[in-house]
């Protein structure tokens, strides 16, 4: 390495935010840019330490301490370029990723981890500014065409890897906006959605197609997607959230997280010039409830991940009277616990922006009914203490005895994730075979419909962005392969130690 003692003289130090009172008032970035001096420093402190974990911490298996080693030199253009050639979207990992090569870190069994998602926002920030992310347009086609149908970042990989081979590749979405939940379940002030704008420009001059606002299987029906295309990459997602089923569940001011979110992104690209469809979700369907509001309200968010905590961060800029969110399991230690020993995930608390910026969080609770007015709206939770104790060899929830209370309430939005894709429609149409969870079932990346591939959430079920891209990108190699007999496309190395990020 550049600096073998770097781990010795420099402290962790990962991007700098905005301050909390300032940011709370407006829908831009929350993280300051990068310091090119500081993720020097920072590239410094990766460790000359034999074995690298991070590769297999990190899905896409980026080759992270070659491209730390090459900032601290100062040649950022080949640390782009080492980035880029394991990672098509480093500008959306650098930005929402939860690091889990940070996890794995060497340095980090005794000391704070390298700050490796800042340098590779920074890297990947430092080549656009300098040019160095430009069309890269095939010098041969293939004649082969592909069609992808679901524009998250899954579809957005697949598509770019196998235009890079050669093929014809088609993106469909039915949402007005390529994006899938990276645009409209991720708030701006985490993505700011001007970053996926300029990457859309750049696989357009590639030659890509988007078609946006086609709803495949409604639109477009599967028939004419096999007689039309050479292949087929299902990239939908998961999008049938989980929900609550207990008493008062019908209530006016109970909404799935996804629809209070996306309707602020839309706010937000609306007021920044989009013309967009106010009255559509994410998914191309309307919206059953009308427009979403937190202003003036005491807001529950039920559900104690991501999507929770953006929750919280949108509800606290709509100036919401209060802001709690409540999690079933119990609270996490404050430290990697020892179920969870390095280099694995570990289980512990984490504090988002969002929760920074003002939110009372509970943990070992449980909803145990809505209350309404006389009007049909949403006026109270009953919530219920709980402890989780061994019986019969499993982990068992009890009520705590006296601690049942309610608390006033005017909106409740459930953030439990989501449960598997959409049944109907275009898969039922296609006749590929589901898994025993509900995902399309694609060994390899191939379905039971010899000509169709499946990757992302809808193969694997809800899972991070990075594992998004990862598959995406296994799947473009699988469907090159089917179509050539061969590929020449970037294939990710057999991790060291199988670990499994399911629901992270």
């Amino acid at each position: 390495m550049g600096k073998p003692s770097g781990f010795l003289e420099f402290e962790r130090k990962a991007s700098q935010k905005r301050d909390v009172n300032e940011r709370k008032n407006d829908y831009n970035e929350v993280e300051l840019g990068y310091d090119q001096a500081q993720t020097k420093d920072q590239a410094a402190r990766c460790m000359d330490c034999g074995i690298p974990f991070c590769h297999n911490g990190c899905p896409l298996g980026n080759i992270i301490p070659e491209f730390n080693d090459a900032v601290y030199d100062g040649n950022w253009q080949y640390a782009y370029e080492l980035l880029s050639s394991t990672n098509n979207f480093p500008e959306f990992t650098g930005r929402i990723c939860p690091a889990p090569c940070e996890a794995s870190c060497v340095l980090g069994i005794n000391k704070p981890a390298v700050a490796i998602e800042y340098i590779e926002k920074s890297i990947i920030e430092k080549a656009f500014e300098n040019g160095w992310v430009v069309p890269v347009v095939p010098k041969k086609r293939t004649g082969k065409s592909v069609a992808v149908i679901g524009g998250g970042p899954a579809g957005m990989a697949a598509a770019s890897q196998l235009n890079k081979a050669g093929h014809t590749v088609t993106l469909y979405e039915r949402a007005d906006q390529i994006g899938g939940l990276v645009r409209y379940g991720i708030p701006d002030f985490k993505l700011d959605k001007s970053i996926i704008d300029r990457r859309l420009a750049v696989m357009e001059a590639e030659g890509i197609t988007f078609k946006t606002g086609v709803n495949v299987g409604v639109d477009i029906k599967a028939g004419k997607l096999l007689e039309q295309y050479d292949a087929i990459v299902l990239t939908g997602g998961s999008t049938v959230p989980r929900d609550v089923q207990i008493k008062g569940r019908e209530l006016k001011g109970i909404y799935p997280a996804m629809e209070f979110l996306s309707q602020q992104n839309k706010r937000v690209a609306t007021e920044r010039g989009k013309s967009l469809d106010l009255a559509k979700d994410h998914q191309g369907k309307a919206y059953q409830n009308g427009e979403l509001l937190a202003t003036g309200k005491n807001v529950f968010v039920i559900g104690g991940g991501d999507t929770g905590s953006d929750c919280v961060g949108t509800s606290n800029r709509h100036k919401a009277k209060s802001v709690s969110q409540i999690e079933i399991m119990p609270m996490p230690p404050a430290s990697r616990a020892e179920s969870t020993p390095w280099p694995q995930w570990p289980m512990m608390l984490r504090t988002s922006t969002s929760h920074e910026e003002g939110c009372e969080r509970a943990w070992s609770v449980n909803t145990k009914e809505f209350i309404g007015d006389e009007n049909g709206n949403l006026k109270a939770l009953k919530l219920v203490n709980i402890e989780w104790v061994l019986e019969n060899g499993r982990m068992v929830m009890k009520e705590i005895e006296g601690s049942e209370k309610e608390y006033p309430a005017e909106l409740a939005l459930i953030a439990a994730g989501f449960l598997h894709p959409q049944a109907g429609g275009l898969i039922e149409d296609l006749g590929v075979k589901l898994d025993n969870r509900g995902n399309v079932d694609a060994t390899n990346y191939q379905t039971s419909v010899k000509k169709v591939f499946a990757a992302g959430d809808m193969r694997r079920g809800q899972s991070l962005v990075v594992w998004a891209i990862s598959e995406g990108r296994e799947a473009a190699r699988a469907v090159d392969e089917y179509l050539m007999g061969y590929s020449l496309l970037e294939a990710k190395s057999t991790p060291m130690i199988t670990a499994d990020y399911v629901g992270l």
